[in-house]
């Protein structure tokens, strides 16, 4: 068997503790590889710092032995860096692997799900109904046909001959109408009340000039 298989085939508490557990420790290495570089990053420097007083002091060799125990402490540095790649690696393709895992327990959920759903509703229980509804509403259409029948005399009735009936009264109402005289309006003669009489003007009211001509017509008179 696969690890694919092994990992898929376990329950999904037990992959994903493993999961857990697995990054965890992972986390852990890494953190203490990130710790021994720092760590030799320093001794890395201070060899340098020691080659450069050695050249100073004109100690050739003691610089040079300096320049090599950097060297190797490069070396070291270099090699930790790889582990870290590694254990980046290993930790992304495990994150991606345990993130499949819940899909795919996901999808394997909603399938069982769906499959259950189809077992309570099966295809022939759907036919099943439907040809029961079908036969429910034709039997209701054949209960309202029967209703709306006529009964007793109306049954012998012909439907076209009572058609061709109304027609002619029909056809009758309208020449008729057509023949009938057009009336006049009537004509309503106007009445004035008798009571009511013509209309007088209003008298004009006065000015000076009328009360000076009366004056004069007054003097003449006398």
């Amino acid at each position: 068997m696969s690890m694919f298989n092994r990992i898929f085939g376990k329950p999904k508490e037990q992959a994903n503790s493993n999961a857990l557990a697995t990054l965890d420790k992972l986390n852990e290495t890494l953190d203490m590889l990130e710790k021994k570089e720092k760590v030799l990053e320093k001794k890395a420097a201070a060899e340098l710092e020691r080659a450069k007083e050695f050249s100073k002091a004109k100690n050739k060799r003691a610089a040079i032995q300096s320049l090599k125990r950097k060297k190797l402490y490069e070396q070291q540095i270099e090699q930790l860096g790889n582990f870290q790649l590694r254990i980046h690696d290993q930790m992304i393709m495990l994150e991606a692997a345990k993130a499949t895992t819940e899909t795919v327990d996901a999808l394997r959920t909603g399938a069982a799900a769906m499959k259950a759903m189809q077992k309570a509703t099966n295809i022939d229980d759907v036919d099943k109904t439907m040809d029961e509804i079908n036969e429910q509403t034709e039997n209701m259409k054949q209960i309202q046909d029967a209703l709306s029948a006529p009964l007793g005399a109306s049954a012998d009735f012909d439907e076209d001959e009572l058609e061709a009936e109304l027609e002619e009264l029909e056809g009758a109402e309208l020449e008729s109408q057509l023949l009938e005289p057009v009336a006049a309006p009537p004509v309503h003669p106007v009445h004035a009340p008798a009571n009511k009489q013509p209309a007088r003007p209003a008298p004009q009211k006065a000015t000076a000039e009328d009360d000076e001509l009366a004056a004069l017509q007054a003097e003449m008179a006398l």
